[in-house]
């Protein structure tokens, strides 16, 4: 780890998922347009509904360490939100939380193994692959990302930085794509000139990552 690199404590972790809440509720409209033009419409709703009950989740528990903070978001996740947005982003939040069992605080290489176990548990659960036009269009990019910063000796805030950049790169990249998972997928070529919410709403993530790492280096 560099000497001026800080870990990313409990508290930067609740600040993450308090300001991802935000975030989404501000994009929450943003979100169902995208998702009505090639899916069911309900992306924004759902993945608002569904940190609104994490952030409540979270104030009763009360977690204590980063691996608390992300098994309590998840359990929120996949009780309380329909459609694809609960079980995918769950499933990731899940496997994170086991990659980083035991641990007080989270330094480069812990985080960038936390992303890497979310990417795994969205593709395990979604069966989705780069191309695709999912989520997994802005987490594969990221993790890869991060993953080559932390190798080379990188920071964290440097890390999660080339994640998010790579992330939204991802994101726009689904525009011209043809949908091969999920609803979309119904629309064949039709889905091709939209961007995925999925996506989108990864992205959002990556970003408060590297804000929330950011200020706190």
């Amino acid at each position: 780890m560099p000497s001026d690199d800080l870990p990313m404590t409990t508290r930067d972790l609740l600040r993450v998922i308090a300001d991802y809440a935000a975030v989404v509720a501000a994009n929450r409209t943003y979100l169902i347009e995208l998702d009505a033009a090639i899916g069911d419409a309900d992306h924004g709703e759902n993945l608002d509904r569904g940190m609104k009950a994490a952030l409540d989740r979270l104030a009763e528990a009360d977690p204590g360490t980063p691996a608390d903070v992300l098994q309590t978001v998840a359990t929120a996740l996949i009780s309380k939100v329909g459609g694809a947005a609960g079980p995918l982003y769950g499933t990731a939040f899940l496997r994170a939380a086991t990659s980083v069992r035991g641990r007080g605080e989270l330094g480069a290489a812990d985080l960038v193994g936390a992303l890497r176990a979310g990417l795994g548990g969205v593709v395990a659960r979604g069966k989705a692959e780069v191309g695709d036009k999912t989520m997994v269009d802005a987490w594969d990019p990221a993790v890869q990302a991060a993953e080559q910063v932390v190798t080379a000796g990188g920071s964290t805030r440097e890390a999660l930085t080339a994640a998010a950049d790579a992330a939204e790169e991802g994101m726009r990249a689904t525009i011209p794509m043809i949908a091969r998972k999920g609803r979309a997928s119904y629309l064949g070529e039709r889905s091709a000139g939209h961007q995925d919410p999925g996506a989108t709403s990864s992205a959002l993530l990556f970003r408060v990552f590297a804000d929330v790492a950011d200020h706190s280096s």
